[in-house]
């Protein structure tokens, strides 16, 4: 039986690392990158039998996974978030797919996502698909600062049960991401030269498209705090951009 390997990172996640933990108990691997955390993250990996490897936190999000990934040693390797869950249909399709993969390298999968109380079917939020299985070795993260992607040597085929995605626990939570998602932004902006007119007008394409040419509406009050919430985020971004990097300064990785 071919084996797999989970791998996570995570920085400051001891409210939701848990819940990952257990949902890829069943995995033959299970390695935590703790990338830096002052709280607790580290010590509930490892109570978790988790091979546990320390390293700096990093706006390059991707740099972290490729280290989480190169140290797996299992057939396999599923990239889970810390505040994502496998669930038991997704757990047994995983292990079903990498049995018979029938020629296939690596595998996609729609994500669910819980915004404010409620499951999101709209607005972009749904089916979100991810790739996140992978036979070790064909497949590497592509040097990009935000929305990082694997990319593949070989045939891609796809999973049909959802993995889970729980966005914030608290307030300090969703304070927190908002601060590192506004400097990871940032940071793509610059990298790509967006004018700065571009990062200010960004919040208003991405409002209008997902709450109205996603139907993110139907998505009821969850829907719209959503929606305000990628708004103020992108829109917090966009300022510190036209502040932080007039005319064409460039910041560096």
């Amino acid at each position: 039986m071919p084996t797999v390997t989970v791998a996570i990172i995570a920085h400051n996640e001891q409210a939701k690392l848990p819940l990952a933990l257990k949902s890829a108990a069943w995995a033959d691997e299970l390695v935590v990158v703790d990338c830096g955390s002052s709280d607790r993250t580290g010590e509930l990996a490892r109570n978790s039998g988790a091979k546990v490897f320390t390293r700096p936190n990093s706006l390059a999000v991707y740099v972290n996974k490729q280290f989480a990934a190169d140290q797996a040693t299992s057939d396999w390797i599923f990239i889970l978030d810390a505040d994502e869950e496998i669930s038991p249909e997704l757990r047994e399709e995983i292990k079903a797919s990498v049995a018979a993969p029938a020629g296939c390298a690596a595998f996609k999968l729609p994500r669910r996502n819980y915004y404010f109380g409620r499951w999101l079917r709209h607005g972009g939020k749904y089916p979100d698909a991810q790739l996140r299985l992978f036979r070790r070795g064909a497949a590497r993260f592509a040097p990009l600062p935000v929305h990082e992607r694997l990319e593949v040597d070989g045939l891609v085929s796809a999973l049909k049960s959802p993995l889970d995605h729980y966005h914030c626990a608290s307030s300090e939570d969703m304070e927190r991401k908002r601060l590192f998602y506004r400097e990871m932004l940032v940071l793509s902006y610059g990298l790509k030269g967006k004018t700065r007119f571009s990062a200010l007008l960004r919040p208003f394409v991405r409002f209008l498209s997902g709450y109205f040419l996603k139907l993110g509406f139907l998505d009821g009050g969850p829907g719209l705090k959503t929606a305000l919430m990628d708004f103020c985020i992108v829109t917090d971004a966009g300022v510190k951009y036209f502040l932080d990097f007039p005319g064409h300064a460039k910041p560096s990785l």
